[in-house]
């Protein structure tokens, strides 16, 4: 009994953490137990120009030596796996820093993707507040919050599926290896960071937008420490899918 108490007394406080995605700069630090990126969007993004991936696509991150492999799902998440194949291609990825690390009490995700951390002289604090920012506009991209219910025909955009009053589950889940976009309390807030889950983490399903999964190399990530670096990430399949 007192072990099932404990199991949902960690698991309300991580959800608890999710509602931090709105806070300040002053009061976000890395110890949130949240995939949050606090930088927010003046307005809504124009899907019509941003990346698409129509189909999949596989990247191979390298960290620490050793590669992780992810298959890039643009079936069922269209405009984020766009996005996301579209910043490696672009190199954005290599040399960033996994600037939060969340294990314990319970393992939860490895998050990185803050175009600032590139810098070693940026305050650790400071990291998991940046988005990728577009050369052509001098502006963060930002992406809508992009969530496929399972059996639907198109994702539901800018909206949790709860708000959006969808009870159907999404069709990529938060299972243990699955790859997301971190994000503010804002639904199109999205930038470059993403997450990688530690464990099964249902209570993020329908309110974060997963986008592919580890399919070798989780050994790779849960050995990740917060500060390692992506030495490189590459796409080395399914590159032709991407429209721009």
């Amino acid at each position: 009994m007192q072990r099932q108490i404990r199991h949902w007394f960690i698991l309300l406080f991580a959800i608890a953490g999710l509602m931090l995605g709105g806070c300040t700069t002053e009061q976000a630090t890395s110890s949130d137990t949240s995939p949050t990126a606090t930088a927010t969007p003046a307005s809504s993004p124009k899907t019509s120009s941003l990346p698409r991936l129509e189909g999949k696509a596989t990247v191979v991150m390298t960290v620490k030596g050793s590669p992780i492999t992810i298959e890039v799902d643009g079936t069922n998440a269209p405009i984020t796996a766009g996005n996301f194949i579209d910043l490696v291609q672009r190199g954005v990825y290599n040399g960033l820093v996994f600037h939060r690390v969340v294990r314990d009490p319970q393992p939860f995700v490895a998050q990185g993707g803050d175009p600032q951390s590139k810098d070693p002289n940026v305050p650790t604090e400071r990291l998991g507040m940046g988005g990728f920012i577009d050369p052509a506009t001098g502006q963060v991209r930002y992406i809508p919050l992009e969530i496929k219910p399972k059996g639907a025909e198109k994702p539901v955009l800018s909206e949790t599926l709860k708000t959006a009053g969808v009870s159907q589950p999404p069709q990529l889940r938060h299972t243990r290896g699955a790859v997301a976009m971190a994000r503010s309390s804002l639904p199109d807030s999205a930038s470059s960071q993403f997450y990688i889950a530690l464990a099964d983490v249902p209570f993020l399903d329908g309110d974060y937008a997963v986008f592919g999964y580890v399919t070798n190399g989780m050994e790779v990530v849960d050995k990740i420490q917060q500060g390692d670096r992506i030495e490189s990430a590459k796409v080395t399949k399914g590159a032709e899918n991407l429209k721009k």
